[in-house]
């Protein structure tokens, strides 16, 4: 954590802290203030404990729910402001409805039961409050009944509404953040997994071919073996850089000429057409050039093919990538192949498009289009 979101939080902590205190001493303000006739210190003591208890609603919310409901219920016996009691006890509830569970339920009800009991038996009986109004006219449990319980359960019952929905939202928020957390690691391992997948796949194919030609032709085994033992040293190198460095020193279409070297050197006749690509952005370079790999790629593990022709050209804010075989082209092996997912991955990701299938004069094709912005 940095230094500075330390401050942060602990500032944003401590004006809780202190709004807490401020409504706790209103709340004991009030009460002395509008106590009734001859209650004098009771009344103090009665709103004293009906709002200290809120400094530490936030650490321990139910246990100040408990207290204040019970100290509230006294202090109506008796005889502080109906309204006093019933705030207090709605604000030492909405950290409770605001966790949720089954102790917002039960805090519900314990609020509603610890004022309107004393509320009813209030306004039937003759010897309750203990100390008479603060004037004539005021509005109690025991002057007008019906307003004075309506009033509670409306502020109580709507402010445990208003906690449970900012809960909620929390709650969603929450659950959304940590969904997307989980959808951004998928999508890196996913990278991850295609970007190893491309590298290991298009070396490894190298050094088949040309292990099966050194074991077939009889050509010379130790330059094989040396120019094996470079494409392995290239690929460890290329995967080290993946996984060290996922999104820095990323492939460009100017390393293209060294994938056509390599297919040459296959067997592979290559024929390149490129245009200007100096206005292409780094990632849409990146994705092209891991195209045009996997498609060599597939070239020569699946088409038996003796030519290629490869075209990479931009214009008009779009790259347009083009790898065409003289090989065999259709089977499913061919068609399903995990790498044409990948190359669709690739060019969709950039907001393009992606074909592969048989050419009609013979042979496999893939095209993609990348667009950029110009």
């Amino acid at each position: 954590m940095t230094y500075r979101r330390w401050v942060g939080e602990a500032t944003t902590k401590l004006s809780l802290v202190v709004a807490d205190l401020a409504v706790a001493v209103a709340v004991v303000a009030a009460g002395v203030l509008m106590r009734p006739p001859g209650a004098g210190l009771v009344a103090g003591v009665a709103a004293g404990c009906v709002g200290l208890p809120l400094v530490l609603r936030r650490t321990a919310p139910v246990p100040v729910l408990v207290a204040v409901t019970a100290a509230g219920a006294a202090a109506l016996v008796v005889g502080l402001r109906p309204e006093v009691v019933i705030w207090a006890v709605a604000y030492a509830l909405y950290p409770v409805a605001l966790a949720g569970g089954r102790s917002a339920v039960i805090g519900l009800a314990g609020a509603l039961a610890g004022v309107l009991l004393v509320g009813v038996l209030d306004a039937v009986s003759t010897w309750l409050p203990l100390y008479g109004e603060t004037e004539p006219g005021v509005e109690s449990f025991g002057s007008t009944p019906v307003t004075a319980v309506g009033y509670a359960v409306v502020v109580i019952v709507g402010v445990w509404a208003l906690g449970r929905w900012v809960g909620a939202r929390r709650w969603y928020a929450a659950q959304l953040g940590e969904a997307r957390t989980r959808q951004a690691v998928a999508e890196e391992r996913l990278r991850l997994a295609r970007e190893v997948h491309d590298v290991v796949g298009h070396n490894l194919s190298l050094i088949a071919m040309k292990a099966a030609v050194a074991n077939h032709v009889g050509a010379d085994r130790e330059a094989t073996l040396q120019t094996i033992e470079t494409i392995s040293r290239t690929a460890l190198d290329d995967v080290r850089a993946v996984l060290d460095d996922g999104h820095d020193d990323l492939p460009d279409l100017a390393g293209l000429d060294a994938l056509v070297a390599q297919a040459r050197a296959a067997g592979l006749q290559v024929v390149v057409d490129r245009g200007d690509l100096s206005a292409v952005p780094a990632g849409v370079q990146a994705s092209a050039y891991r195209i045009v790999q996997e498609a060599l790629t597939n070239v020569r593990r699946h088409a038996d093919a003796r030519r290629c022709r490869i075209a990479v050209r931009a214009g008009a804010g779009v790259l347009r990538v083009e790898v065409v075989d003289d090989g065999t082209a259709g089977s499913p092996s061919v068609v399903s192949a995990r790498g044409l997912a990948g190359m669709r991955d690739r060019a969709v990701g950039h907001g393009g498009t992606f074909a592969a299938g048989p050419e009609p004069a013979g042979g496999f094709g893939v095209r993609a289009t990348l667009p950029f912005a110009a």
